[in-house]
């Protein structure tokens, strides 16, 4: 307790400072946080999240998303990703620079991604919402690069991803395996590659949106898969006959404890990329649905545009819906 008094208490970092009979514990005061200091006892911090369903085609629909707008340490970070639950949370920094107006990371409950396409819509949702930022266009830094972003009017957030990269062709039957799906399952017209506009995917074409819908993976054979490849997890879609929906889709990435998601972004604009690549489309402005066979149903916009026979630009688009705010309990330091 000297130690403390001296080098805490009387620290002019404090401006006050209380003692609590009942718990015997010193309470600091520091602008918006209050550290509560105690033999043998835990610090807790108090985060304010925010959640949002973000690509949400109606309310209950989309992917959830956290949103954090705090100065946080990565071990913080992870831990809140971990009480979220989410797939993912975002966590915003605003920056005073030139080449990006926000630096924003990714956590799913196991570790941290380059990107992430639903948290961001969740991201420039929850900023526009807070009154943050107004209708505009904006840098956000990520580990994937500097991506640009476009807020409009309605709240539709527009997000530019990487130029595609196309990768590995896959042996249909691996992939068939983890699936626990026969071969007639795939389309044969279409390979099964990975794709990537900032993050690796391994794409599936299935003939008929009734065998997507009964798809029961095998998320231990995927998983490796995954990893062998190191890919991020597979995108399964089937072109869809309505002229107004390019296709409807299934996200897996268990390798990240996500067995499921409602909605990727990420993937839809690698998907549109694939899709061009193979002569299955011959228009740039794309629907994409997800997250039906979660009861969660999801819209993704997606446009490109091509210069000289290469994608030049990619951009994928969404709403939010839902949005709330939710206090998160840390508990960091142990005082011995």
């Amino acid at each position: 307790w000297k130690t403390i008094e001296k080098s805490v208490l009387r620290s002019p970092l404090f401006s006050d400072f209380f003692i609590s009979k009942e718990t015997g514990l010193f309470f600091l005061q520091k602008s918006r946080f209050v550290l509560a200091f105690a033999h043998n006892q835990r610090i807790k911090m108090e985060v304010k999240t925010y959640t949002a369903d973000a690509f949400a085609e109606q309310e209950g629909g989309g992917n959830p998303a956290g949103v954090v707008i705090e100065s946080l340490s990565d071990k913080e970070m992870l831990s809140v990703a971990q009480i979220l639950g989410f797939s993912e949370t975002a966590f915003v920094e605003k920056l005073k620079s030139t080449e990006a107006d926000f630096r924003v990371r990714f956590f799913t409950p196991a570790k941290e991604v380059d990107l992430c396409g639903h948290a961001t819509i969740a991201t420039f949702s929850v900023l526009l919402k807070l009154n943050k930022i107004l209708p505009g266009f904006y840098k956000q830094e990520t580990k994937a690069g500097r991506l640009n972003i476009e807020i409009k009017e309605d709240g539709l957030v527009l997000m530019e991803q990487n130029k595609p990269q196309y990768g590995e062709v896959l042996s249909k039957d691996e992939i068939t395996d983890s699936l626990n799906i026969p071969l007639e399952y795939i389309q044969e017209d279409l390979p099964i590659q990975i794709v990537s506009t900032g993050l690796r995917d391994i794409f599936i074409p299935i003939k008929s949106k009734e065998n997507l819908l009964k798809i029961q993976p095998d998320f231990e054979k995927v998983i490796k898969v995954c990893e062998k490849y190191d890919t991020i997890g597979y995108h399964l879609f089937v072109l869809n006959s309505d002229p107004n929906i390019t296709a409807d889709c299934r996200n897996l990435a268990p390798r990240f404890n996500i067995p499921e998601e409602a909605a990727t972004g990420t993937s839809s604009g690698a998907l549109a990329c694939y899709l061009w690549k193979h002569g299955k489309i011959s228009e740039n402005q794309l629907l994409f649905k997800q997250g039906e066979s979660m009861n969660r149903p999801s819209k993704i916009f997606t446009t490109f545009s091509i210069e000289d026979g290469i994608v030049k630009k990619v951009i994928v688009g969404g709403t939010a819906l839902n949005i709330q705010e939710r206090n998160v309990e840390l508990n960091n330091f142990k005082m011995s």
